[in-house]
């Protein structure tokens, strides 16, 4: 099985073959989901993370497809992580797979890394296959879905707190207050995972941002923030495509001394109708919790958020 590392920037005939693969292991193994997006499949391709080196991998005839992302600071330099290994359902159970892996495998011991993760949907071809190669899962989720209603209902009352919405990147003026906002993020359960979190800075926050709208996708924040600044709660969506009938769900947070007043609900529901509003094509909005986050699943599920499938970080100590 010849396989080939990608070079970037990818050709245009890369982006459709790599569509063309990822199409068909959805429509195996996710077929209720929506057919993957050209938009964003090619900025995802011709994008980096940021976060790290990104390295590819095609087989040959459209056969299977990698990705995986090298954690460039210095944090996470033992780490990285497989962002896509995909084999179309007509190339199955003939070592495709394994032979993408390999190549994975040996990119990861060249660059010294101790450690992998994967996000794995629980129950299919995917968990079995990682399961085979030693990955072990270490942060059971689940991904849940709301349907976008018609009408959203009326944001409640929040007493002392101002709701701001910023389309693309945070302003300035803001930004060093909601990356103080994003650092309370280090309280969510993270089970045993092994990838350590960054500092959140200005600086960090709006190259995070930037990638989104790099690779060709909108993203709004809606914040809840105090007469005196300071950025309560803040809820993101990012719209991978904007002419897309999905949006997920990025974080959703509530700072410690701001909890038990309904911030988290209000901010979601503030979100839910200006995309409505902006976005006349979106109809459902998908988001992860983690298992053992109780307080966001009961928020997420008081807004109509349905569980759509189990998934989990699954991890390799090489």
């Amino acid at each position: 099985m010849k396989i080939d590392m990608l070079t970037l920037p990818v050709a245009e005939t890369e982006v459709d073959s790599w569509l063309a693969v990822l199409t068909s292991a959805a429509a195996a193994d996710l077929p209720r989901l929506p057919a993957p997006s050209r938009t964003e499949v090619a900025g995802r391709l011709r994008v980096p993370t940021g976060r790290g080196r990104a390295v590819l991998w095609a087989a040959e005839e459209g056969a299977g497809v990698a990705a995986l992302v090298l954690f460039s600071d210095e944090a996470n330099r033992h780490t990285a992580f497989v962002d896509v290994l995909a084999v179309p359902a007509r190339s199955r159970r003939r070592g495709v797979g394994t032979a993408l892996w390999e190549r994975v495998r040996e990119e990861l011991v060249a660059d010294g890394r101790t450690s992998v993760e994967a996000m794995v949907d629980l129950g299919g071809a995917g968990q079995a296959f990682a399961e085979s190669l030693g990955f072990v899962n270490v942060l059971p989720m689940a991904w849940y879905e709301q349907e976008l209603p018609e009408r959203p209902g009326p944001v409640p009352a929040t007493p002392g707190y101002e709701f701001h919405t910023w389309h693309g990147l945070v302003p300035d003026a803001w930004a060093p207050a909601a990356a103080a906002a994003h650092g309370a993020m280090e309280d969510a359960p993270s089970g045993d995972v092994d990838i350590r979190l960054e500092p959140w800075t200005a600086r960090r926050l709006h190259s995070v941002q930037q990638v989104v709208l790099d690779r060709g996708g909108e993203l709004i924040t809606v914040a809840a923030v105090t007469p005196e600044g300071e950025v309560g709660a803040y809820t993101e969506l990012a719209l991978p495509d904007p002419s897309g009938t999905r949006a997920l769900q990025y974080d959703t947070v509530v700072t410690p001394r701001h909890r038990g007043r309904g911030l988290g609900r209000a901010v979601k529901l503030h979100m839910a109708a200006r995309a409505a509003g902006r976005y006349p094509a979106l109809r459902r909005i998908a988001t992860t919790v983690a298992d053992e986050n109780t307080p966001m699943r009961t928020v997420n599920e008081s807004l109509g958020y349905r569980r759509e499938r189990g998934t989990a970080y699954f991890q390799l100590k090489l």
